[in-house]
């Protein structure tokens, strides 16, 4: 993976953990081509409440390794679905609510694929990315939560 997150070939087209703002409209921008009649886009949004608790912020922290375990997420679901590309960044830092933790996005000639794509993608990135979250409640306590 390049400094910029470039994967490499055409079909993911981007694929890290950064320590800045993201949205899903830059990784929409980044998968949409002429030839897709379909982009599904995810926002992982941090919210205000876990388990009953109210949440006032998060913190995100990464493994060195979770760059190259986001790529070879990507990797994995467009090796699976064959006809998508697709863009995912992961964010790490603190993080307030409303603002976006996870943003994806797949193109494809077909809605059923992107769909399918994405929401595999998701799934996969919450699984094997190792990011941690220490979530700050309302109360003045807080946890520690596994991505994992």
């Amino acid at each position: 993976m390049s400094e910029d997150g470039v994967v490499g070939g055409d079909r993911v087209v981007v694929a890290d953990v950064v320590d800045r703002v993201i949205s899903v409209d830059e990784v929409s921008t980044a998968v949409t081509t002429d030839r897709d009649g379909a982009v599904v886009t995810f926002a992982g949004v941090v919210r205000d409440h876990d388990e009953g608790k109210g949440v006032a912020a998060l913190d995100y922290e990464r493994h060195p390794s979770a760059g190259e375990v986001i790529a070879e997420v990507a990797r994995t679901i467009a090796a699976d679905h064959p006809e998508v590309r697709i863009a995912v960044l992961h964010r790490v830092g603190a993080l307030g609510i409303g603002d976006v933790a996870l943003a994806a996005a797949v193109s494809s000639p077909h809605r059923a694929e992107a769909f399918a794509a994405c929401a595999a993608l998701v799934d996969l990135v919450k699984e094997r990315t190792p990011i941690w979250k220490r979530q700050e409640f309302t109360d003045g306590t807080d946890e520690w939560v596994a991505a994992l």
